[in-house]
């Protein structure tokens, strides 16, 4: 009986050793994760993309998911804290579109940042081209949700939306609710009113504010950021000349970050092998 115990526990010991092992081997890698979300947007390959590994080695097992506006350093923290390591954010990890780094090499918070992404092992993947080619656009489809305007929305479009007639400053009460905390800039007269709205999230430039703002059927641009000397001074000459049009800056963060919630909600109907979050990074700055 005793030998037979001693066989049945060398078998337990083996088979354990089996299942743990295969559980390590059969774990995604960070590159076959990354493949796996590129080819479920449906896209074709975006030439000279930015949706690169930004930091981390592609090798690396991948224990969870986070997904994010930007790779904050307290976006990071909670990572840890959540035992993810694999990091899919949507704007650049280091300050400028292409992540380019050659400035920073003696500064103190890149080095600082760069240091705690490497010593806890993280992957870090740009998730911006390809989320925005999906059909209907990933970040738009998060931000419909978050603003409540699906009922609203122009059929076969992500960013087009006819209200029942309002005013300016009507339309800013429902954006105050949904965003408390933050404050918007706003070129046009708050009476003015309206019923056609197009969203231009992120920053896509003053030359495509201005084309939308160009077309007859568009009333208010609802913008994430542009720089002030641009679209803000167009809205400015236009409101002047008595044109019923305005601009709204929700700011780049809010105007995009509920993508990045959808996303995660995305990935998690076809990846199931990990826990996928949405960490919400919030504002950068406060008003005073």
């Amino acid at each position: 009986m005793k030998s037979l115990s001693i066989i049945f526990s060398i078998m337990f010991i083996t088979i354990g050793s089996v299942v743990l092992h295969g559980q390590n081997v059969n774990k995604l890698k960070a590159e076959q994760v990354i493949a796996t979300i590129i080819k479920n947007t449906g896209s074709s390959t975006i030439p000279n993309t930015v949706d690169v590994i930004k930091e981390g080695d592609p090798k690396t097992p991948v224990e969870g998911i986070i997904t994010c506006m930007f790779a904050t350093m307290d976006v990071l923290k909670q990572a840890i804290a959540k035992n993810c390591n694999l990091i899919v954010v949507h704007e650049p990890l280091y300050y400028n579109h292409l992540d380019d780094t050659k400035a920073l090499q003696n500064d103190q918070v890149f080095l600082e940042k760069q240091r705690f992404i490497t010593d806890h092992k993280l992957v870090i993947w740009r998730f911006h081209d390809y989320i925005h080619s999906m059909k209907p656009d990933g970040i738009e489809t998060g931000m419909i949700t978050k603003l409540g305007w699906k009922d609203y929305l122009v059929k076969g479009t992500s960013n087009q939306f006819v209200f029942p007639e309002t005013t300016l400053k009507e339309l800013l009460k429902s954006l105050k609710q949904v965003f408390p905390k933050n404050a918007f800039y706003v070129v046009g007269n708050p009476d003015m009113k309206l019923t056609n709205v197009r969203l231009a999230a992120g920053a896509p430039g003053s030359a495509r504010h201005i084309s939308l703002l160009e077309n007859k059927n568009v009333d208010v641009v609802i913008g994430g950021e542009a720089q002030q000397w641009e679209t803000y001074e167009y809205m400015r000459d236009a409101v002047e000349q008595g044109r019923n049009k305005a601009v709204i800056f929700l700011g780049h963060i809010n105007s995009e970050e509920a993508g990045m919630d959808f996303c995660a909600t995305w990935l998690k109907s076809f990846i199931k092998d990990v826990p996928v979050y949405f960490v919400e990074g919030g504002p950068s700055f406060w008003s005073y």
